[in-house]
């Protein structure tokens, strides 16, 4: 199934609801409403904006649908910013007298012999309106840019509203071009010339952007202008613009809440099978799943209910099980098709990041999988596995920023996590990166990140060979990479516990080249350190240390690895995660006071 296929059919799940707009409206930010008496004065203003916030905000309100505009004057119909409606504006306003004159001339030849009360006065009101007359009661600073409908006097519903409004607006022309099929229904009717506006996706211009669209020859084909290049149905092109425009309202159920990368995500269920309930199921428990709150075991960011990260546990924890989903929510059923779709802005137009269809079932069992590949003990997050964007601003963003992380890698990790996949060389690069550049390695995201892809790589090469490799610490392991990073971390333990505090450690000095070229770091370390140890042996403590390196120097071969590859400086990195969490088991209570003081003080 195509996007817009799947966007029209989520229309008829709008309209069931009584969600949907009506043919020939969109909702638009609207501010104010002015006031009309019978022979067309303004005799009063309405503010219908939400003052419940830092900064009042305007209304959604179905009204007639707003043209495309792009650098020409059209005005809307029945309403329109100042500039339109009142010939007037906040700056310097050049083309204010132009645009309101065709605001008003359409209005006037549209009014022509009507009878309607709110219309006749509305005609009145274009006919005797002045721009002066902004200064003077009821209108305000405040209004000036904001959208603004109209209303009569005594009337309960808006001028659009009217009968007689919806009868001229159902006759505008619609600004079809020819007959054709349809490619998204298959049915024959009139195509649309342009596509719908799209609003709400993050980065993208605040007027709004085409999904679809045509402007340049090399975009068209066999001499077809526009929309014949992809001829959508009036009614299609509509459907799936306002399903997608009510998805992407912010704050709605079916958008994540903050961006992935550059990418704007939009998620819905398809009721046509399993039915309302069902589909509405799927999609919270999407949200739930794929977002989940999280805190931080290092530094927080989120607070996480626990009652809710426990029930988020037992329920992948069930999915990743393979027990059916009505044991897990009653209201879900097998079989339910569901949509992922990722926008990200491009100039005036909208570039699909990626778009993933499956049933719903499937997108539950690989995400219970990422989950379970991003395991480490002890678990970076006091509750629940972090949502992609907080795992990606955590592991690979500078400055720890979402807007800076890589916008393509989120793109193809958010194919991997939903669509099973390899997860991203790109990931493993990243987080090595933003640890040689200074990360915290104690922290454990990049070392749950690094575990995510090294251990999907290995499922996928052994699907049957037991789940926990290197899940937590494994002091037997025959791999030098891992049993160097163990090495380290005592080797900086040893450095913490003879002379405290210091200005540079080990770890800022050498943990890039010690994990990318241990055969030249190693040795100058493991000189170093002799005289860390002798100071502690003196003082009668640190023997775990010398007992540990032993253990290790026994595992690694006499010759040093002179390079190590991506994945080794992985390994390297989760050893050096998974010592430095467990060497206080079974220690002294002064070794553990002194060098958790020393590293309070780092």
């Amino acid at each position: 199934m195509t996007i817009l296929q799947a966007l029209d059919r989520y229309y008829d799940r709008m309209a069931a609801r009584g969600e949907a707009e009506s043919p020939g409206y969109s909702r638009e930010k609207i501010s104010f409403v002015v006031v009309l008496s019978a022979d067309g004065a303004p005799i009063d203003k309405i503010d219908l904006r939400d003052h419940s916030g830092k900064k009042p905000q305007p209304r959604l309100l179905e009204v007639p649908a707003a043209v495309k505009r792009t650098a020409g004057v059209s005005p809307n119909l029945f309403w329109d910013k100042t500039a339109y409606t009142l010939g007037r504006t906040a700056g310097v306003g050049k083309r204010a007298a132009e645009e309101h004159a065709a605001f008003k001339s359409r209005h006037l030849d549209l009014l022509e012999g009507a009878s309607d009360l709110a219309l006749l006065a509305f005609r009145k009101f274009m006919e005797t309106w002045a721009s002066d007359s902004f200064d003077q009661r009821p209108f305000s600073p405040e209004m000036l840019d904001t959208n603004l409908i109209f209303r009569l006097e005594g009337d309960s519903h808006f001028l659009h509203e009217s009968a007689g409004a919806r009868a001229l607006i159902s006759g505008q022309e619609s600004g079809a071009l020819t007959e054709g099929a349809c490619l998204v229904t298959g049915a024959t009717g009139r195509i649309r010339r342009l596509h719908p506006t799209i609003r709400g996706v993050e980065g993208a211009q605040t007027s709004g952007a085409a999904l679809v669209s045509f402007n340049l020859d090399a975009s068209t084909s066999y001499g077809m202008e526009q929309g014949d290049n992809a001829p959508t149905s009036e009614s299609a092109a509509f459907r799936y613009g306002a399903a997608l425009n009510r998805m992407l309202d912010r704050g709605g159920p079916n958008r994540l809440p903050r961006p992935i990368g550059d990418a704007t995500v939009v998620f819905w269920a398809d009721a046509s099978g399993a039915g309302e309930e069902a589909a509405k199921a799927a999609e919270e428990n999407f949200a739930e799943w794929f977002n989940p709150p999280v805190a931080t075991a290092d530094n927080g960011s989120l607070d996480a209910d626990e009652g809710q990260a426990a029930k988020l546990r037992d329920a992948l924890r069930d999915v990743a099980a393979g027990r059916p989903l009505g044991d897990i929510d009653p209201r879900l059923s097998e079989g339910v098709r569901f949509h992922v779709l990722g926008l990200a802005p491009n100039a005036a137009r909208l570039s699909v990041r990626y778009w993933l269809d499956d049933r719903f079932e499937v997108f539950a069992q690989r995400l219970a999988q990422h989950y379970d590949d991003l395991s480490i003990a002890p678990s970076p997050w006091r509750a629940t596995p972090p949502a992609v964007q907080w795992l990606l601003v955590k592991t690979t963003a500078l400055q720890g920023k979402f807007e800076n992380i890589p916008p393509l890698l989120a793109g193809e990790m958010m194919r991997a996590v939903l669509g099973g996949g390899r997860y991203p060389r790109t990931l493993l690069v990243s987080a090595i990166m933003r640890l040689r550049a200074g990360d915290n390695p104690e922290s454990g995201w990049h070392a749950a990140a690094i575990r995510a892809v090294l251990a999907r790589d290995r499922r996928l090469r052994f699907p049957n060979e037991e789940r926990t490799w290197l899940m937590s610490l494994q002091r037997d392991l025959d791999d030098p990479p891992y049993q160097l990073g163990r090495m380290f971390a005592l080797l900086e333990a040893a450095q913490r516990m003879a002379i405290g505090k210091v200005n540079a450690t080990i770890r800022d000095r050498y943990f890039g080249a010690a994990s990318a070229s241990p055969a030249s770091v190693f040795p100058l370390l493991l000189r170093g350190v002799q005289n860390h140890l002798s100071k502690l042996r003196k003082e009668r403590k640190g023997g775990w240390i010398e007992r540990e390196i032993e253990d290790i120097s026994d595992l690694l071969p006499v010759a040093l690895p002179r390079t190590l590859s991506l994945e080794a400086q992985g390994r390297f990195v989760i050893g050096f995660y998974h010592q430095r969490k467990a060497q206080f088991a079974g220690r002294p209570a002064e070794d553990i006071e002194q060098e958790e003081g020393d590293n309070d003080d780092n």
